[in-house]
């Protein structure tokens, strides 16, 4: 299901532990690093989608997280044509994400990537925040540093966001906003 632009709808998940390292899976049978992330269904919302995805990718059922957040707005990148299939060529152009922000209430021994019959992930590990946008291959890196940043807000309090925008500079060696009210954000944010 793709857009009038060609973009396909899709659903990012920042998972976060308790000292704030998120989830970091590597791509079966690749050595590519990723956030979990998955195409949204005819018919489901963003939130049915991702709590879909986490379960086939990492394993996680909704009472083991808990929603912090997400994006307001989608996020967009364009995948360059040699990763695109033959048959989508033309008007394929990427992927639209809604970032979701959880927090892992359950234990990391919950984490199955084994959880279907179709692994996304063969390796797992948690990372400091911001070293997905050093990491995560290039066409994606301007989307992760759009929703780490939207969502940073949410995680650290306002006297770590200076110094989680130097991290992330240092990172990824994008200039990241950092707001001056952490209390104001309107990123969408549950219970």
């Amino acid at each position: 299901m793709l857009d009038r632009e060609g973009f396909r709808p899709n659903v990012g998940i920042i998972l976060a532990n308790a000292r704030n390292e998120v989830f970091w899976g590597k791509r079966i049978r690749e050595h590519s690093w990723q956030f979990p992330q998955g195409g949204i269904k005819h018919g489901e919302t963003p939130e049915q989608a991702m709590y879909r995805e986490l379960r086939e990718e990492i394993g996680l059922l909704p009472d083991h997280v808990r929603i912090v957040g997400r994006t307001r707005d989608w996020l967009r990148y364009e995948v360059p044509d040699h990763w695109v299939r033959r048959e989508w060529r033309g008007s394929y152009r990427g992927q639209k994400q809604i970032w979701f922000l959880l927090r892992l209430i359950g234990r990391d021994s919950d984490i199955s990537l084994r959880a279907t019959d179709h692994p996304e992930f063969d390796a797992w590990r948690w990372h400091d925040y911001w070293v997905p946008l050093d990491a995560v291959i290039e066409f994606k890196r301007d989307v992760y540093s759009q929703a780490l940043n939207e969502l940073s807000r949410l995680l650290f309090r306002k006297q770590d966001q200076a110094r989680c925008a130097r991290q992330a500079a240092r990172a990824g060696g994008i200039e990241l906003e950092v707001s001056a009210d952490v209390g104001d954000s309107q990123a969408g944010t549950h219970g």
